[in-house]
């Protein structure tokens, strides 16, 4: 029958009292009793079998047996210590990794964020914008404010944010040279700026391409600022989602051409992994986020 233990702590007494010499000096080191730490290297030596030390006046002496255990006593400590510092780790507050579209982080939200710090100061967040979605069950973030027409995993935890819809758009300057078209039927004749991102789809440009000749889109942009810029400059009618284009529309600076066609509707959500999920600064975020969030892009009238 194999000779067994079963406490760290009396492994950790064990190391204790064989770097110490004696009982006493182990009972300080380790803020335990005499007695106490006597009575466990008693039990540890029953329970394997062996005689750790040689008691004299002089302290505790180990034996060879003690020593042959030394590396293996001392494995385990390193390995108890080492698990304690991951927990530590993990227990640490992280940062809460938020990916969208670089527009998404605009005035407005970004006072959604400072309201919830302001209640939440232990709370921090890495913003990552981008185009290209990032894989949350694959950990490269916690948290996505997508828009999209495909079903996303059924893994991740969603909340809808609005319905996204999208139309096209031309400048007063345009409008004026050229006119605008009341609806996809009417658009020949006229000239087009189109958005590609080079890592995606597009819906500004999947729902164009087949509606116009080639050599109706004059310009392409891969960035959605320069698009934005060129349809603004009256260079072209281009695709725009109605929340991006409200400010310029209520200001006068773009004309809607006519109402947003369905076939380009799309949905606007918050995607969280389930391993963020269990976080709970991340419940809490979300409780506070998700409809502050949807308050600011629902859709206009």
């Amino acid at each position: 029958m194999k000779s067994r233990f079963r406490s760290w702590t009396d492994v950790r007494t064990f190391l204790a009292v064989l770097r110490e010499g004696s009982t006493l000096a182990a009972s300080r080191r380790l803020g335990l009793a005499q007695p106490t730490v006597a009575r466990r290297i008693e039990a540890l030596e029953h329970e394997l079998g062996l005689v750790l030390f040689d008691r004299d006046t002089r302290g505790f002496r180990p034996t060879a047996a003690a020593q042959a255990l030394r590396p293996h006593a001392e494995a385990m400590e390193a390995a108890a210590e080492a698990m304690a510092d991951c927990a530590e780790a993990q227990g640490r507050p992280r940062p809460i990794r938020i990916t969208a579209f670089s527009a998404n982080f605009s005035p407005r939200v970004t006072q959604v964020f400072s309201a919830f710090s302001a209640e939440h100061p232990e709370v921090r967040f890495e913003f990552l914008p981008g185009v290209k979605p990032l894989d949350l069950l694959g950990g490269e973030a916690d948290i996505a404010l997508r828009i999209t027409r495909s079903t996303p995993e059924p893994e991740l935890i969603c909340r809808k944010i609005s319905t996204a819809r999208f139309t096209l758009y031309g400048a007063p300057s345009y409008a004026a040279r050229h006119g605008l078209p009341s609806s996809p039927g009417e658009m020949g004749g006229h000239v087009f700026v189109t958005y590609e991102p080079e890592t995606i789809p597009s819906v500004y440009h999947d729902w164009l391409r087949p509606r116009v000749a080639p050599a109706q889109i004059v310009l392409s942009f891969t960035e959605i600022g320069l698009h934005e810029a060129a349809i603004l400059s009256g260079h072209g009618l281009g695709v725009l989602n109605l929340r991006m284009a409200e400010a310029d529309e209520a200001a006068g600076r773009l004309i809607r051409c006519f109402a947003p066609p369905e076939e380009m509707t799309a949905q606007h959500l918050m995607l969280i992994s389930p391993e963020a999920w269990r976080r709970p600064e991340v419940k809490a975020f979300t409780r506070f986020f998700a409809p502050r969030y949807a308050a600011l892009f629902r859709d206009p009238d």
